[in-house]
């Protein structure tokens, strides 16, 4: 007899826009510039026939990632993207039927896997001018609750959480016995983790990403952080040589490459801070928090309508939002160094005009 599962079969989910390659792509969060070229060619000078041939060996990069941030390789899971760790964490702690609590707007993912295994997504909604009160996430935290997952920051919207209110998260968590997981996905671009918060607590975990700041979303590699015996569960679901033979040499020589994470985010908060004083003294309202993303609220232009013009006319795509707070229908975009924030805002005042012939 036949099987399908119903669950696969209902699930709604977003095609990208696969034709990326000639485009200015400020639409993923993704570093429109990468990794310099002279640094790529060094890499990849080192890859031979034979180490494209075998199978990943982790050991080496694992061993360099936990001297790196100061952890044991024993509290480090190594997966295909975090994403791939996220979705093995709500298999591994979560139940069928199992309540799942985060906030919305938030990476789609999370809900998505939450359908796909069978769970129950709870979202919060943020106050009509963007804000995340504790108290909204406090009282959802029920003992029924088997997972929170927060983004800090959260993408979209760019806030993150101070140590006193995931404090309070942690405390009503460990009371009902909640396992909670951190993305931190866009930690590097506002400097503060709760790694230390997952290696002294059970039942707590991080993901992070190679895809944003440090330029590797073309090889796919994420990692887990937790107490060893939390890791090991998860490693239990992970299929065998799960991570990029390629991925992982890169992303070794990048933290080992005195200079160069210093650099790229010295390069990308000078390109959000010169966009974000561009917007406004052009008249722009802008929502800018944490995160390499902003809201633009248009001027004259709907926002899809300028998603479709920056498309067209100018080669360039940003992603629009609607009911984004008191600011309406607005433009997401990914920031970047100031080079590519030019070129954008060049075509962002040429497109969001009056058009008097059509008046």
């Amino acid at each position: 007899m036949y099987f399908v599962n119903e669950s696969a079969v209902n699930l709604e989910r977003i095609v990208y826009q696969n034709n990326r390659k000639d485009y200015l792509r400020l639409d993923l969060n993704e570093n429109p510039g990468g990794l310099p070229e002279e640094f790529i060619s060094d890499v990849l000078s080192e890859i031979t026939p034979g180490f494209i041939s075998q199978y990943p060996e982790t050991y080496d990069f694992t061993e360099a990632l936990a001297k790196f941030l100061n952890v044991t390789s024993n509290n480090i899971c190594l997966v295909n993207g975090s994403s791939e760790g996220i979705r093995h964490i709500i298999e591994a702690f979560t139940s069928i039927n199992g309540r799942i609590v985060g906030v919305s707007p938030s990476y789609a993912m999370y809900e998505v896997y939450a359908k796909m295994y069978d769970r129950n997504f709870v979202p919060i909604k943020y106050t009509d001018d963007l804000q995340m009160p504790v108290e909204r996430i406090i009282e959802q935290l029920t003992p029924d609750t088997q997972l929170l997952i927060l983004l800090n920051p959260n993408n979209p919207i760019g806030n993150a959480y101070t140590e006193d209110e995931f404090e309070q998260i942690l405390k009503r968590s460990i009371e009902n016995e909640i396992t909670i997981l951190i993305d931190e996905a866009y930690m590097y671009f506002y400097n503060n983790t709760f790694i230390d918060t997952a290696l002294k607590n059970a039942h707590v975990f991080v993901t992070r990403t190679f895809s944003k700041l440090f330029s590797l979303g073309g090889l796919r590699l994420g990692y887990i952080v937790g107490q060893e015996k939390d890791v090991k569960v998860i490693q239990n679901l992970c299929t065998p040589h799960n991570t990029n033979a390629v991925a992982m040499l890169f992303a070794q020589r990048i933290i080992e490459k005195e200079g160069l994470l210093d650099s790229i985010i010295s390069k990308q908060l000078d390109g959000k801070e010169y966009l974000i004083a561009d917007l406004r003294a052009n008249g722009y309202e802008v929502n800018a928090q944490e995160g390499n993303f902003i809201f633009i609220k248009p001027q004259y232009k709907d926002a899809d309508e300028l998603v479709v013009l920056l498309r067209e006319k100018e080669r360039i795509l940003v992603k629009a939002y609607d009911k984004v707070g008191c600011l309406g229908k607005c433009l997401r975009v990914t920031t970047g160094e100031r080079k590519y924030m030019d070129q954008f805002l060049t075509a962002l005042y040429s497109l969001d005009k009056v058009n008097f012939f059509s008046m």
